[in-house]
């Protein structure tokens, strides 16, 4: 008969502990505190542009930059399955100490990340007119757009292959890692921005010439953090198997991400039918949202790096006991970004724009800043909790459910209802109720449907 070892006791002890253990939130802050401070870092992509462009004389600048970043961030992030199942995948492997599973995921992952970006590239164009019967901006801010679309195109491989090489570090919990290389990519892309914007007042095309550099080189940087885990030493054999389990795991997460973008591309471009001042009061705004949705998300990677890992351990009680501890997390760190904003909410769009009719124009919606936090930090830890679980098909459909049920009925009673410059309010007013509305429906999903042990992808 086998004796409990105190370190078996310790842990089962910890496990049964409500609050946790110290040693267990250093394990979570192990990851979530270089992504945080990563991911806070990580809109300098767009909000560095917004900043140097919003100090321009003209507002048609700061128009297209937003409008153009707006497009280009939809194309891509509707990839950010490449990020999201290559850490739930990668963390199950992990979990099991199977490197060779986690080499086959991740040339997997890269290869059709390169494919995919190629294609991307390929049909810039097609994008282009797509945007523009869908946006239908005014003629000289399509024009400005468009350039800056057309030029930050050319580093979509380089994109999605960060994606996977973060979906990697972070699936194997070396979130040190990627945070250095978030840095790396927001340092790359300030210098450039001085040089390209200011130096040689390229203005529009110098704002994304300065993101294809970051994003390529980022690439580079990123293929050398996990040069061990591919092992190109080894030969390279593709498998069939491996293309269809990962073209099946992602098509609902691809989808997910498909709906989530559609209803955030609608903040910025559907404004443009207010007028272009709109256009830019919601960039700036949208700045806020993504530094508190990637700020939450730090918490997010911890659970689907820690979870997923538990899975793939086959165990059962570190499942839960992650799930409530980052639970915690989540919920303190709302409360501390919507306190922030409440303080410095004003400061920081004087720190992003100069322009006195944005400024008057955005401060009349920084209340609707200050709650977003506390109502949409649910929806980005149950993400994290899904991916780790590996409920795919359930991400996509309670997405779609809180779009078609709660967003775009407040979205067009808004349009119908109010004046354009109030309707702005009823578009703020349908993106907080569709992130609640998100997390309500991931937790019901768990709480009445699902078997948290076990993980689902189609």
């Amino acid at each position: 008969m086998s004796q409990i070892t105190p370190k078996s006791k310790q842990r089962i002890l910890d496990l049964q502990s409500f609050w946790g253990s110290w040693s267990a939130h250093r394990k979570i802050f192990a990851i979530a505190l270089p992504m945080i401070i990563s991911n806070i870092a990580a809109p300098l992509l767009g909000l560095v542009d917004t900043a140097i462009i919003g100090h321009l004389p003209d507002a048609i600048y700061l128009s297209a930059v937003a409008l153009g970043a707006m497009v280009v961030s939809f194309i891509f992030l509707l990839a950010i399955f490449l990020r999201m199942t290559t850490t739930g995948e990668i963390a199950r492997a992990f979990g099991r100490e199977a490197p060779e599973e986690q080499r086959q995921i991740s040339l997997h992952a890269l290869t059709f990340a390169i494919a995919l970006g190629v294609i991307l590239f390929l049909l810039t164009p097609l994008l282009l007119e797509l945007a523009w019967w869908l946006i239908a901006p005014s003629d000289d801010l399509q024009t400005y757009a468009s350039s800056y679309i057309s030029i930050r195109m050319w580093a979509a491989p380089a994109a999605l292959i960060n994606l996977v090489v973060l979906g990697v570090l972070l699936g194997r919990q070396q979130s040190r890692r990627a945070m250095i290389l978030v840095i790396f990519a927001n340092a790359v892309n300030v210098i450039a921005d001085v040089i390209l914007i200011i130096g040689l007042d390229m203005n529009v095309a110098g704002a994304a010439w300065a993101s294809v550099t970051a994003e390529v080189s980022t690439a580079l940087l990123g293929l050398y953090l996990i040069r061990n885990v591919l092992n190109l030493g080894q030969s390279w054999l593709l498998q069939r198997r491996y293309f269809s389990r990962f073209l099946g795991m992602n098509r609902d997460v691809f989808l997910r991400s498909l709906i989530l973008q559609l209803c955030m591309a609608t903040m910025t471009g559907y404004a443009a039918r207010f007028g272009d001042i709109y256009v830019a009061v919601n960039a700036v705004l949208m700045q806020f949202l993504m530094l508190i949705s990637l700020g939450l998300d730090g918490i997010a990677y911890a659970v689907e790096a820690l979870a997923g890992a538990a899975v793939g351990r086959q165990r059962r009680d570190e499942v839960k006991y992650w799930l409530r501890l980052t639970l915690l997390w989540s919920i303190l760190f709302s409360v501390a970004y919507s306190l922030i904003f409440w303080l410095a909410g004003d400061g920081v769009v004087r720190l992003l724009t100069d322009l006195p009719l944005v400024i008057s124009t955005a401060q009349q919606y920084l209340p609707w800043i200050y709650v977003l936090p506390l109502l949409g930090h649910w929806s980005y830890y149950f993400d994290g909790v899904f991916i780790g679980l590996g409920y795919t098909r359930a991400m996509r459909d309670t997405m779609a459910i809180s779009a078609l049920v709660v967003f775009v009925p407040l979205w067009q009673f808004a349009v119908v209802w109010f004046n354009n410059e109030n309707a702005n309010h009823g578009l703020w007013l349908a993106l907080s109720a569709f992130l609640l509305a998100r997390g309500v429906s991931q937790w019901l999903y768990l709480r009445y449907w699902a078997n948290p042990f076990a993980p689902a992808t189609t």
